[in-house]
């Protein structure tokens, strides 16, 4: 009977091609490191495919979704060859694409506020208008705030109040009457309402110890003649009070000080919901 032969054993280690497999990874990867290295990124170029990658494939947009309706799923692997081809656009125009529609987004954001400003001047005009229908022209300053997209209304703490008392004086109702004709026009705009002071501390026996408390209690007196008397929708109109914080003039003077004592009416250009 023949004897079974004796199975040889492998060598041990690793084989021998793994050496020279392992000496090939490193060398690719030391060269891979060197072309990085000596490699350099166009700035105009990055910000101009970063630009069209937003605007067009809708890839950096935060919030949007990857599933169901995002074109880039529903156009499958067809993307990807459409931004192949967009990197090498880039290329040949030097990035001048992507800089127009970052200028196209500039224009855009500037003719917005152009509009706005059209509207706070159109918005002015006819306050002043009414202004002087209701004779009001001499007694309130209206302000167009083309900064902040508001008019401003603004009546004269003396007019409406006693010193260092909040509650509207009878003489004055007449002209807050006048008043709230005019904002009648504009009920479904936020109307801010802000009580200013001048710097003069009220005295230690008035009801109210700051300046800041005198300013809100007068601003919440004007509100609540506009919701209570002319039936103002309580959720458009927004009281608060300044105190000494927001002078228009100096408070060393009496003149001055007689400037800052006020109220101020903002009325926004765009009605709430728009």
């Amino acid at each position: 009977m023949a004897k079974k032969q004796k199975q040889e054993e492998a060598p041990k280690g690793s084989p021998a091609w793994m050496a020279t497999f392992s000496d090939l990874m490193n060398l690719l990867l030391c060269f891979f490191v060197l072309l990085f290295s000596m490699s350099s990124i166009d700035a105009n170029k990055f910000e101009a495919i970063l630009a069209s990658l937003t605007g067009n494939f809708s890839v950096f947009k935060s919030g949007s979704s990857m599933v169901g309706e995002d074109i880039y799923v529903a156009s499958g692997a067809t993307q990807m060859v459409e931004i192949a081809q967009y990197f090498e656009t880039k290329e040949d125009s030097g990035g001048k694409d992507g800089m127009k529609e970052l200028d196209d987004v500039n224009d855009y954001e500037a003719q917005m506020k152009e509009e706005q400003e059209e509207k706070t001047e159109a918005m002015y005009e006819e306050i002043a208008e009414k202004s002087e229908k209701e004779q009001l022209d001499n007694q309130i300053d209206v302000v167009a705030d083309t900064e902040n997209n508001c008019v401003k209304i603004t009546i004269g703490g003396a007019v409406l109040f006693n010193s260092g008392q909040a509650e509207l004086k009878k003489e004055a109702l007449p002209i807050m009457s006048r008043v709230s004709d005019i904002l009648k026009s504009y009920k479904n705009h936020i109307i801010k309402i802000e009580g200013h002071t001048d710097n003069v501390q009220p005295v230690s026996t008035s009801r109210y110890k700051t300046n800041m408390s005198l300013s809100m209690a007068r601003a919440e007196s004007v509100f609540y003649y506009l919701h209570d008397v002319k039936n103002f929708d309580a959720a458009y109109l927004e009281p608060s009070g300044k105190g000494e914080f927001s002078p228009i003039a100096d408070n060393n003077t009496a003149e001055g000080r007689a400037r800052n004592r006020r109220v101020e009416f903002r009325i926004y250009t765009e009605a709430a919901g728009e």
